[in-house]
């Protein structure tokens, strides 16, 4: 297993993510596989990974507590344990305290390694920042008595989002953890997020690092451009690989939902084997190419803005239609588009087409928004 230091401490390179645990029924996402999911834990440890990260709503709240019974059969000073506060949930802000204390209690320890500020976005930015709620003070006292040990956040949020955040939060954070992909390097532009964190000095935790899985399924062409440079290497494998040429990524996390996941992901990280220029850029070439499937060419040149009448961020707006049709649906551009005014989301496209007669892309504006709006239920 290749470790990395955070401060005075040597953390797995990968950590065991706990939002897709083995199911009992396929149907029921609380339905975890307790024993299966112990197996796993117990392997993990055997082979080396000592972080696992778990939060207050995965598995409609079991997670927390199959993760901490699992655990619970080794020393509490040999592994890393980190959930995260619910602020997703608007109605949870003024429930620091009481979240917070039954956590501890579900995970049935004194003490979390790792804290965290849960998918800081749009929406909930600015009640994170409101100090009415108390959420940072809090955590900062359970700092002071030694049941947080470091604290940070995690981001879907914009750049603008993430700086806002950090512009008042920053000092006291101490890790950072986003969706970072070699797929998403370029279309969420995650490059921009890690720049940002380098610049406050922050380590990176990945999210995501197989985009849920997808790429983990390239086309026969594709696998067999990889091929050709890394005959040894699955796509799983490439994926990590990139993550491993990042130099501020100290945490990856993946949720693995089988010993199979679980047993090839570590043989990966027994060595560290960072991609050179070459291969990097093939896998950006595989990224246009599956970009270029599926998703609407728009360039953000914003001369459409000037050309709307409902005054629509229609870049912003089809930068989230792109990812939900790229991803088939998700969670990422229905909370964001929850974020917007109702008169500013796509269902408010009057379809007059003023922002088509200017699209050097020739992008149909009108009949993406139309869709939009119906998948998104509006």
């Amino acid at each position: 297993m290749i470790y990395k230091n955070f401060q005075d401490l040597k953390l797995s390179s990968l950590g065991l993510g706990s939002m897709r645990l083995p199911l009992k029924d396929a149907n029921d996402d609380s339905s975890v596989d307790v024993e299966e999911t112990q197996k796993m834990v117990d392997y993990a440890i055997e082979h080396g990974i000592n972080y696992f990260d778990t939060a207050w709503g995965y598995h409609n709240g079991e997670s927390e507590k199959v993760i901490g019974k699992a655990l619970s059969k080794y020393p509490r000073e040999s592994f890393y344990l980190a959930t995260k506060f619910p602020g997703y949930d608007l109605s949870n802000m003024d429930k620091v305290k009481e979240i917070f204390e039954k956590q501890l209690e579900k995970c049935g320890v004194e003490y979390f390694d790792f804290y965290l500020f849960h998918n800081v976005y749009e929406k909930n930015v600015d009640e994170y920042l409101n100090e009415k709620h108390g959420i940072l003070e809090y955590l900062l006292e359970q700092k002071k008595n030694g049941r947080i040990k470091h604290l940070g956040f995690s981001a879907h949020g914009s750049l603008d989002v993430m700086k806002k955040f950090l512009d008042k939060y920053g000092k006291y954070m101490e890790f950072c953890q986003i969706q970072l992909n070699y797929l998403d390097y370029k279309f969420q532009d995650a490059k921009a997020k890690v720049d940002l964190l380098k610049e406050y000095n922050l380590p990176i935790w990945v999210m995501e690092p197989l985009r849920g899985g997808r790429l983990s399924k390239l086309t026969d062409a594709q696998e067999a451009k990889l091929k050709e440079l890394r005959p040894d290497e699955t796509p799983t494998s490439w994926a990590f690989r990139f993550l491993q040429s990042i130099p501020e990524v100290t945490m990856i996390l993946s949720g693995m939902s089988s010993m199979e996941q679980l047993t090839s992901n570590i043989e990966t990280f027994s060595e560290e084997k960072p991609l050179n220029e070459e291969e990097k850029k093939a896998l950006m070439d595989i990224v246009d190419e599956m970009l270029k499937v599926k998703t609407l060419p728009c360039t953000a040149c914003h001369y459409c803005v000037s050309h709307c009448p409902k005054g629509l961020n229609i870049p912003y707006l089809l930068s989230l239609y792109n990812e939900h049709i790229f991803t088939g649906g998700g969670f990422i551009a229905p909370m964001a588009i929850s974020a917007l005014p109702e008169d500013k989301r796509p269902s408010s496209c009057i379809g007059c087409k003023s922002c088509e007669r200017v699209c050097p892309q020739q992008i149909e504006v009108s009949k993406a928004m139309k869709d939009f709006a119906k998948l998104l239920g509006e």
